[in-house]
């Protein structure tokens, strides 16, 4: 919540005392990575400390780029991964916007695993695996990519859409993409800035939801991480940093990592654990799942509803049948 009164303290004891860039080195942001990395599966290991979801989606390119050896990325339809010239590029969300824009050669979009309304609807495939179904759209830009020259250097997603209609991507989803991309030599990034630090209940990050062998390559994290004050950081495995390191250019960021954010988000991680806020955050989703399916039952307006945890999304429809969007409808319910 707003100004939670442990993660004040600790910023206004830490900026009482120090704040300098992390040239210095300092226990808070050593401390902050192992809280990190022990919240991570085997082998994401190593902590690069940003300031903003935008700064770590896009150190998240670099770090593929330098890794594969490659150049081409792979995104979703109506995604969002921050406002950084990079970023805008992968971002259908907002570069289908742009008046004349043209995608870039190295950018390849998938459609999004929305079973509701996607390019693949769950009402048209009875009894498929619609994971591996829309997997195999990826699957098909990876051969492209290849064939192209440019190579896959990634797939980013978010590991549950937000920005693009709060989807939840079919079981197997993430399975059959990350076999398609690293055997078209590319990595994985799981973008969890809004969806990760127990959003979803169940679990710390948003891609476990597909299963505990599910590991990205790369994570990128935000939003949560501060309560609201600015630090971000991206969580990947020795290999990829070795890579990135033997490139010779040097990863420095002068407020990423600095005594104060770490120390807030330490506060943070601290009182998720204490007041036990996964929990909090399944009981709570559950209660507003259920309240909101029962408003489903009682107004055809209501197409679907979906989400986990505190993430969810209501669809408003004109016809359920047809599923044409309500528009003007959904915009006087915001507005209200």
């Amino acid at each position: 919540g707003h100004c939670q009164p442990d993660v004040v303290a600790a910023a206004s004891r830490q900026l009482a005392v120090l704040n300098t860039n992390n040239r210095f080195l300092h226990d808070n942001l050593v401390l902050c990575a192992q809280r990190i990395t022990d919240l991570m599966p085997e082998p994401l290991s190593v902590c690069f400390f940003v300031n903003s979801g935008s700064e770590a989606n896009d150190l998240a390119l670099r770090l593929a780029r330098a890794h594969t050896k490659h150049q081409d990325v792979i995104t979703l339809d109506h995604a969002y991964h921050g406002h950084l010239s990079t970023l805008i590029e992968i971002s259908p969300y907002k570069f289908r916007q742009i008046p004349n824009h043209k995608q870039a050669d190295w950018v390849h979009v998938a459609p999004v695993p929305d079973v509701y309304r996607g390019k693949y609807r769950e009402s048209e495939h009875p009894g498929e695996d619609m994971g591996a179904l829309y997997a195999e759209d990826v699957r098909r830009l990876c051969e492209k990519a290849t064939a192209g020259g440019g190579g896959v250097a990634c797939y980013i997603a978010e590991s549950l859409q937000s920005c693009g209609g709060q989807v939840v991507p079919p079981p197997n989803y993430l399975r059959e993409v990350f076999r398609h991309v690293r055997a078209a030599g590319g990595v994985c990034i799981c973008d969890e800035v809004q969806v990760g630090f127990g959003r979803v209940g169940s679990h710390w990050w948003a891609f476990q939801l597909q299963g505990e062998d599910i590991v990205p390559d790369i994570v990128t994290m935000g939003k949560p991480m501060g309560n609201g004050y600015p630090v971000a950081a991206v969580v990947t495995t020795r290999a990829v940093a070795d890579s990135f390191r033997d490139t010779g250019v040097e990863y420095f960021n002068t407020y990423g990592g600095n005594p104060v954010s770490c120390a807030v988000a330490n506060a943070v991680l601290q009182v998720i654990e204490d007041q036990k806020l996964l929990q909090h955050a399944q009981d709570v989703g559950d209660y507003l799942l259920a309240r909101c399916r029962e408003l489903q039952g009682r107004h055809s307006l209501i197409g679907d509803v979906r989400g986990v945890g505190l993430f969810v999304g209501i669809e408003l429809v004109v016809d359920r049948t047809t599923r044409e969007p309500a528009t003007a409808e959904a915009q006087h319910v915001l507005s209200r």
